[in-house]
């Protein structure tokens, strides 16, 4: 069970969200301008931040919750660090699940390739979609390759500057056998002019063990050496 709580949540997907409601000429005259304009936004990477995290887990079968608060920071060099500052609840969740969840983020950033991960049209097929709220376009997003780190969804996008708001979706590929089913939301904020995700939230079926979840918040008090002022 460990082992399959750890794949869950050190990786991440998302969940498809149908809209109904809206008038077909609308959502189309929204939906291509916004597609376009998403498809040719620069990127905006974030080379430094400084954020506390909130992090919980649950296990209804087993009646295990555990949550821990960390200072996470990325350095101008690109190493990640973090301080554990506050655990409470099941020592089992704390140190079978959420602190892996910190352990495998700096691994893969000082050896993996970020890049296989994005958002972009070399990992998926973006298109199609639908109004799915006022100011709110849904562009379905097909990954091209079946890994764990994409997934098999939609990204919200604003209508009028096509900035990324969630992405929504189920893990393209299971982490392991022990992990059935994973499905994500993630949000997205721009905080010192910087598109950040801000929450995660994410269920999967383990086996044996039933559903198990996961939220992780981000407070951010530094964003690219711009210190924040709260």
């Amino acid at each position: 069970m460990a082992r399959a709580l750890v794949g869950l949540f050190s990786l991440i997907c998302c969940l498809s969200l149908s809209v109904e409601g809206l008038g077909r000429t609308e959502s189309a005259a929204a939906v291509q301008p916004a597609l376009e304009r998403f498809l040719s936004r620069p990127d905006e990477p974030i080379s430094q931040y400084r954020a506390r995290r909130t992090l919980e887990g649950h296990n209804p079968r087993f009646k295990m919750s555990g949550a821990i608060e960390a200072v996470t920071e990325l350095s101008s060099n690109g190493r990640f660090s973090y301080t554990i500052v506050s655990e409470t609840g099941s020592d089992y969740i704390r140190d079978k699940v959420l602190r892996p969840i910190l352990e495998t983020e700096a691994r893969v950033l000082a050896t993996g390739n970020p890049s296989r991960s994005a958002l972009t049209t070399e990992n998926y097929d973006i298109g199609g979609g639908e109004l799915a709220e006022p100011g709110i376009v849904k562009l379905l997003a097909k990954p091209r390759r079946k890994e764990v780190s994409l997934i098999d969804g939609a990204v919200f996008i604003t209508s009028d500057d096509a900035d990324l708001v969630r992405v929504e979706g189920r893990m393209a590929k299971n982490p392991s056998f022990w992990t059935t089913r994973v499905n994500l939301v993630r949000r997205y904020d721009r905080i010192g002019g910087v598109r950040v995700p801000v929450r995660l939230d994410s269920t999967a079926q383990i086996r044996f063990a039933g559903e198990s979840s996961l939220s992780m918040v981000y407070d951010y008090d530094m964003i690219n050496g711009k210190e924040l002022t709260q």
